[in-house]
């Protein structure tokens, strides 16, 4: 795919965001930049990145999407699952033998951004002890209500293709590996990874929060149909393009 046109995000500062949305004409609207797994790059970083985007590949799929034969895909792969970082499962797909699907284990998930330290569980915890949980929610909340108000106004004359290219490209560069299409009335949002997830496992709440910020900046319907903290492989929202959203919380209708 030509990325030429996909300007990045500038996080100058983190209280003012600006963004240079891109013109998007076909589907899928964007596929973000690549993210290396912690230590590994190459064609060993590769695979590990399609598995993470993937709940399985077979060997074939793989050597396609990452370019390479079939007998190095199958080196790195008996590499990796000796380091414990993959797994195979025997498919049967008609006559003949059966195919070697693989998936990552939580060994492997676990070299993807993490975008949280010690200093923050240390935050969190004086938080709670300071506000209450219910408090350490609104604070954590509040972010997405002002960071929707300020897309909003960026891309108040953005047609929502390029509002939804604009939103995975943000995520994407905070480490969520976030990806757009649209398929008719209808648009997906996938997130491979997600970058706070020590947070979201302690405060669940920020998961409906990010719900709503993505349906306060395109203005449409989002309902979450795959979820990370449920066991999934992405958290991935539908949008229906037809539907405009309600009103973010606070706001008049």
């Amino acid at each position: 795919m030509d990325n030429s046109h996909q300007a990045p995000a500038r996080i100058d500062n983190p209280d003012k965001i600006t963004y240079d949305w891109p013109r998007m004409s076909s589907t899928p609207l964007l596929q973000q930049e690549s993210v290396s797994p912690l230590g590994y790059r190459g064609l060993r970083g590769a695979v590990l990145e399609r598995l993470k985007r993937s709940e399985v590949l077979t060997t074939r799929d793989l050597a396609n999407q990452v370019g390479a034969s079939l007998n190095a895909v199958r080196h790195h792969l008996r590499d990796l699952e000796e380091q414990g970082l993959v797994e195979y499962e025997r498919q049967h797909r008609g006559v003949g033998a059966p195919t070697f699907a693989y998936r990552l284990t939580a060994a492997g998930k676990a070299l993807f951004p993490q975008r949280y330290e010690a200093t923050l569980t240390s935050l969190l915890d004086h938080m709670v002890q300071r506000d209450g949980h219910a408090g350490t929610v609104a604070r954590l909340e509040s972010r997405y209500d002002a960071l929707a108000a300020q897309l909003r106004e960026q891309l108040a004359d953005a047609p929502i293709h390029e509002r939804l290219a604009a939103i995975a490209r943000l995520l994407s560069s905070e480490g969520y590996m976030a990806e757009a299409s649209v398929s008719g009335t209808g648009a997906t949002l996938t997130e491979h990874n997600c970058a706070i997830r020590l947070v979201a496992e302690r405060f669940p709440e920020i998961c409906a929060a990010e719900a709503r910020f993505l349906a306060a900046v395109l203005g449409r319907g989002v309902q979450r149909e795959r979820h990370i903290l449920s066991g999934c492989s992405a958290c991935e929202y539908r949008v229906n393009l037809e539907e405009p959203s309600a009103p973010l919380r606070g706001e008049n209708a």
